[in-house]
C-alpha cells in the first residue's frame, strides 16, 4: 500500500471544506429554515428548506415505513431555476416496492416552531423549523433516538447555472486533472445516535476493532475519516479507516438501552467522521450519545433512520429496503480452492487428485485470469486448456464445480468479439470528451461496459449463455474481480470521476455502485443461462448496498501475516451486519508466503467464515493443504472436515439469512445485546445462535482469554467440557483447534460421514448435538432443500424445529403450507443424538410413534481419531428428518 497514490481528506476538497465548518454556524447557507410543511396526497410529509443566499430552495420529503423506519429525501427544487444538469438518484438498489409500503402520515402538530408527526405507535418525528433539525424520539418519554442536523452542519452545495468568472472548478491530484464541469455539489450533515455505547458498520476498511473508533475530537491522534470509495488496494493496511473495495453507507448504533441505524443511499465518494465526546464545545455532553459527520461529493439526501428494540430489528429493517441475501447453492457453502493461477488442465487434475489422495474434501476449483486467451474474458487459452468442457466434466463427476474469472475491463483488440460488439453498439463508458474511455488493466488498453444502463446489463447477461461462452458448462460459475472498477493508470487506480455514463451521469456520482451493477448483470447472466431454474453463484470484490441479493464477496487482497488474520474477523462481522452475510477472507493471505503455523491457524478460523476459500498470488509458493508435512496436513484436514460436518447447520443459517437478513457469522452482542462485555469484542464471534469461536491470532501463543457471555453453560465443541457463562476463561492453546463452544439450550445438526464433496453427502444420515441448559431444555432447526434450484420458493423444502424438554426430543414441521405445491423429500435419517448435560444414568430411549426402544451409551462428541466417549448418545434411532416424531429418554 502506497499512501501517496491515494487522496486523504485534506487532498479531497469537499472533505476538507466540510471539516473546517464549525457547528451551530449561523452563516449562510448552513442555517436553513423549514417551511410550507404539508402532507402530500400519497401520505408523505413535505417541506421547503430555504435561505436567501441559495439560488433555489431544497425540497424535503419524509415517509414512514413499517415498523419503525423513517425515510428522508432532500433534493433541489429545479422548478425555480434549472441548472444544466440534475443530481443523480441511485437506481435499482432499493426494493421496487419500498414506495408502495410507505404509511400515510397524519397531519403534523405545530407548537413553538416545531412540527411533530407520529412515525409509529411509540415513535414521533419532530421537525424544528429555524434552523432546520429533525429528531426521531420516543412518543411517551420524548427521549431522542436519532437526530439529523442537531449540530447545524447540514450543507447542500447548490448546482451552479454557470461557472463564476475567474473561478476554477478543476481539481488536481498527482498527474491527473478532474475537470469537474458541474462544479462543487457536495452534501454534509451530522447524525446523532442516542443511548449508544458504540457504532458499527461502514465497510469496507481494515480494522482490528469491531466498533468504529472516533476519528476526530479530543484524544484522537490519527484524524482521518472513514472513507467509502471503492478502490483496488494492494496489500492494504490491516487497521485503517482508508476505503477498500466496497462501500455500504450503513451504520448501526447499539447500547444497553437502544439500537438504531442510519443508511444513506448515495453512490458518490463519502467520508464519515465518528466524533469523540467533547468535539462540540457548544453542545451538552450526554452519556450515550454518539455524533457522526457524513460528507459526500455529490448526489442527494436519500436516507433511512431505523429504530429497533434490539439490533436484529435494525438489521431486518435495513434488509427490508435493500433486499435479503440470496440463498446460495449447497456447494457454495463448502470449501473452495483457488490460486492465481492453476497453470493448465494437468495442474487442475493434479490438484483435484491431491485432495482425494489426502482425504480432504473440497467442492470448487477456481481459475484466475491466466486461463483466458490473452486476458480476453469468455475465452480459453487453448494451449493450456485445450478441452475445458472435458476438464469440467471430470471435476463434476466427483460432485465438484469450477469457477472462472470475468472482469469488467474489455481488451481493446479489433479481433476480440466482445470489444467489437461493445464498440459498435456504443456500450462503453465515455471519457469527459464523449469518446470511449480507454484505461489500462490486465489486458493492457481496456474499455469498460456502462453497467448503469439496463440495456447493457441485459447484453452482458447474454454473454454467459453456453452458445456465447464457448467451453462453459452447467457446473461452471463466475468470479467478478477488479470491478471497483480498477484502472491501473487512472487517478487512485480507478476510473476518472468526470467519465460519463448513460443519461449523462458523471462517474463521480455512481462510482461506488459500478461493481454492484456489474455483479447484478453477471448474476442475471447465470440465471438466464439456467433458464431461471438454478441459483447463480457469483463472487464479487466490489460491492454496495444491495449486493447481498446477487452473491458473495470477499475481503480482497490481504497479506499472509498474523495481523491480517486477526483483522479478518471484524471485517467479516461488519460485512454481515450490513447485509453481506456471504463473505470471507482469503485463507492464508493472498500476498506473501504464510509460515506453516499461520496457515494452519487461518484454516481453523476460516473454516467458520461464511465463505471459505483458500487463495494465493502467483508469486507465492504453492500452498495446497498437503504441502506442509503430515502433522500440519492433518490439522488443516481436520479444520475442513469440521466445516463439512457443520454444513447442515450452515445451510440452515443461510436460509434464515435469506429470509430475515440476520447474518450467519455474528458479533457476540447480536445474540447477547444486554451484555456490555461483548460490545467491542472483535476477536470472538458467533456462528448462528449456537456456536461461539475465537481464533488464535499470535505466533506461538500459549494461552488465550475467551469471554463466554450469558448465564448458562457453554460446551467445548471438541470434547464436550462445560464452561460457565459471564466469565473470561484463560485457556491453554492447543495446536489441533481454536477455542470453540456450543451454547447450552441449542441443538446443532451435523453430518459426520466425510466424502469428497458436499454433493456426495446429500443422502448421508444426520447427527444432532443437544446442549441442555439449566432447565434441561434446548432447541434448534434444520432446513433442507435440493441445494440447487428455486423449487424451495414453491414449497419444496423441509424445515424442522427440534425441541428437547422434559426428557423428550420432538421434531416439529415449521414449513408454511402456503408457498406452493412442489414437494421435497429425502430418506435421510438421524443416526446419532448426542446429549450434553444429560445425567449419565440414562440407558435407553423410546421412539414414538412405534414404541421402539433404542440404546443410550457414552459416545464421542466427534468422530475424529482418538476422541473419548464422554457424552450420552442415542445410537441409531434412524428416524427420518421429514417426519414428526418424539424420542423420550427413559
Amino acid at each position: 500500500w502506497k499512501r501517496d497514490e491515494f487522496r486523504n481528506c485534506n487532498q479531497t476538497p469537499f472533505c476538507k471544506r466540510a471539516r473546517t465548518r464549525a457547528p451551530h454556524s449561523l452563516d449562510a447557507p448552513l442555517s436553513l429554515v423549514a417551511g410550507s410543511l404539508a402532507v402530500s396526497p400519497e401520505g408523505s410529509l413535505t417541506a421547503e428548506l430555504s435561505h436567501p443566499s441559495r439560488p433555489r430552495p431544497l425540497l424535503l420529503r419524509l415517509s414512514a415505513l413499517p415498523p419503525h423506519a423513517l425515510r428522508l429525501q432532500i433534493d433541489e427544487d429545479y422548478s425555480a431555476n434549472t441548472p444544466p444538469s440534475r443530481r443523480f438518484h441511485v437506481p435499482n438498489v432499493l426494493l421496487p416496492d419500498v414506495d408502495s409500503r410507505a404509511l400515510h402520515l397524519s397531519k403534523p402538530k405545530t407548537v413553538g416552531g416545531a412540527s411533530t408527526v407520529a412515525l409509529s405507535s411509540d415513535l414521533d418525528v419532530v421537525v424544528k423549523h429555524d434552523p432546520f433539525e429533525l429528531t426521531v424520539r420516543r412518543a411517551g418519554s420524548g427521549d431522542p433516538v436519532l437526530s439529523f442536523n442537531s449540530h447545524g452542519l447540514f450543507d447542500f452545495e447548490p448546482l451552479q447555472e454557470s461557472k463564476p468568472e475567474g473561478d476554477t472548478w478543476e481539481e488536481q491530484f498527482r498527474s491527473h486533472t478532474d475537470t469537474r464541469p458541474r462544479g462543487p455539489q457536495s452534501i454534509t450533515f451530522d447524525v446523532s445516535f442516542y443511548g449508544a455505547d458504540f457504532v458499527y458498520g461502514l465497510p469496507e476498511h481494515g480494522s482490528t476493532s469491531l466498533a468504529l473508533r472516533p476519528t476526530r475530537g479530543p484524544g484522537v491522534e490519527e484524524s482521518e475519516p472513514y472513507r467509502l470509495f471503492n478502490l483496488d488496494v494492494f496489500e492494504y493496511l490491516h487497521d485503517s479507516p482508508f476505503g477498500l473495495y466496497g462501500s455500504i453507507p450503513f451504520m448501526i448504533a447499539h447500547g444497553a438501552s437502544a439500537s438504531s441505524g442510519f443508511f444513506w443511499l448515495n453512490a458518490a465518494e463519502m467520508q464519515i467522521d465518528v466524533l469523540a465526546p467533547g468535539w462540540d464545545s457548544a453542545a451538552l455532553m450526554e452519556n450515550g450519545r454518539i455524533d457522526t459527520l457524513w460528507m459526500a461529493e455529490a448526489g442527494v439526501v436519500d436516507a433511512f433512520f431505523f429504530v429497533g428494540s434490539e439490533p436484529k430489528d435494525v438489521i431486518k429493517q435495513y434488509i427490508s429496503v435493500t433486499g435479503t441475501p440470496s440463498m446460495p447453492q449447497q456447494f457454495a457453502v463448502a470449501y473452495h480452492q483457488c490460486r492465481w493461477n492453476y497453470r493448465d488442465e494437468e495442474d487442475v487434475a493434479g490438484v483435484d487428485a491431491g485432495f482425494d489422495e489426502h482425504d480432504i474434501p473440497y467442492d470448487v476449483l477456481w481459475l484466475d485470469i491466466e486461463h483466458t486467451d490473452g486476458k480476453r474474458y469468455f475465452t480459453w487459452d487453448r494451449s493450456t486448456f485445450p478441452d475445458p468442457e472435458e476438464m469440467q466434466r471430470k471435476i463434476a463427476d466427483k460432485g465438484r464445480k469450477m469457477v472462472t474469472i470475468v472482469d469488467p475491463h474489455m481488451k481493446r483488440d479489433s479481433g476480440y468479439h466482445i470489444h467489437e460488439e461493445a464498440t459498435a453498439k456504443g456500450y462503453y463508458v465515455k471519457d469527459a470528451s464523449g469518446k470511449d474511455y480507454d484505461g489500462w488493466c490486465w489486458p493492457g488498453s481496456s474499455s469498460y461496459p456502462d453497467m448503469l444502463n439496463p440495456e447493457i446489463r441485459d447484453w452482458w447477461a447474454d454473454k454467459f449463455s453456453y452458445q456465447n461462452y464457448k467451453g462453459s458448462t452447467p457446473t461452471l460459475y463466475i468470479w467478478n474481480d477488479m470491478n471497483e472498477p480498477s484502472v491501473f493508470n487512472g487517478p487512485e487506480v480507478t476510473m476518472p470521476r468526470d467519465a460519463l455514463h448513460n443519461g449523462d451521469v458523471e462517474h463521480r456520482e455512481l462510482h461506488n455502485a459500478y461493481g454492484y451493477y456489474f455483479h447484478m448483470a453477471t448474476s442475471d447472466g447465470l440465471l438466464k443461462r439456467g433458464e431461471g431454474k438454478d441459483r447463480p453463484f457469483v463472487l464479487s470484490r466490489a460491492f454496495f448496498a444491495g449486493s447481498q441479493r446477487y452473491g458473495a464477496v470477499w475481503t480482497g487482497d490481504n497479506t499472509a501475516d498474523w495481523d491480517h488474520l486477526k483483522s479478518s474477523i471484524p471485517m467479516v462481522l461488519t460485512l454481515g451486519l450490513t447485509g453481506m452475510t456471504f463473505s470471507g477472507a482469503d485463507v492464508g493471505g493472498f500476498f506473501g508466503n504464510p509460515e506453516p503455523d499461520l496457515l494452519v491457524r487461518w484454516y481453523q478460523v476460516g473454516a467458520f467464515y461464511p465463505f471459505f476459500r483458500g487463495h494465493a498470488h502467483h508469486d507465492t509458493k504453492r500452498r495446497e493443504p498437503w504441502l506442509f508435512g503430515e502433522r500440519r496436513t492433518a490439522l488443516m484436514r481436520e479444520a475442513i472436515h469440521m466445516r463439512y460436518s457443520l454444513l447442515p447447520y450452515y445451510y440452515s443459517l443461510f436460509q434464515e439469512a435469506s429470509v430475515t437478513g440476520v447474518p450467519v457469522m455474528r458479533p457476540l452482542w447480536l445474540e447477547f445485546p444486554d451484555d456490555k462485555e461483548t460490545y467491542n469484542n472483535g476477536e470472538a464471534f458467533m456462528v448462528g445462535p449456537s456456536i461461539l469461536a475465537q481464533g488464535i491470532y499470535e505466533e506461538g501463543q500459549k494461552s488465550v482469554s475467551v469471554y463466554l457471555p450469558g448465564t448458562e453453560l457453554w460446551y467445548d465443541l471438541r470434547n464436550g467440557s462445560p464452561y460457565k457463562g459471564s466469565v473470561s476463561h484463560k485457556l491453554q492453546v492447543s495446536e489441533d483447534s481454536i477455542p470453540s463452544f456450543q451454547r447450552s439450550g441449542t441443538i446443532v445438526p451435523r453430518k459426520d460421514r466425510f466424502r469428497r464433496s458436499s454433493t456426495q453427502m446429500v443422502n448421508d444420515p444426520y447427527t444432532l448435538v443437544i446442549a441442555l441448559n439449566s432447565s434441561g431444555s434446548a432447541e434448534g432447526e434444520l432446513y433442507v432443500d435440493d441445494g440447487k434450484t428455486y423449487d424451495y420458493q414453491q414449497g419444496a423444502f423441509i424445515h424442522r424445529r427440534f425441541v428437547f424438554a422434559d426428557n423428550k426430543l420432538t421434531s416439529i414441521n415449521i414449513a408454511p403450507d402456503s408457498l406452493g405445491k412442489k414437494v421435497y423429500s429425502t430418506e435421510c435419517v438421524i443416526e446419532r443424538i448426542i446429549v450434553l448435560g444429560l445425567s449419565s444414568g440414562a440407558k435407553k430411549a423410546i421412539i414414538e410413534p412405534g414404541n421402539q426402544e433404542v440404546e443410550i451409551d457414552l459416545g464421542p462428541i466427534s468422530l475424529r481419531s482418538g476422541s473419548k466417549s464422554v457424552a450420552p448418545t442415542v445410537r441409531r434411532p434412524n428416524v427420518r428428518v421429514v417426519d414428526d416424531w418424539t424420542i423420550r429418554i427413559a
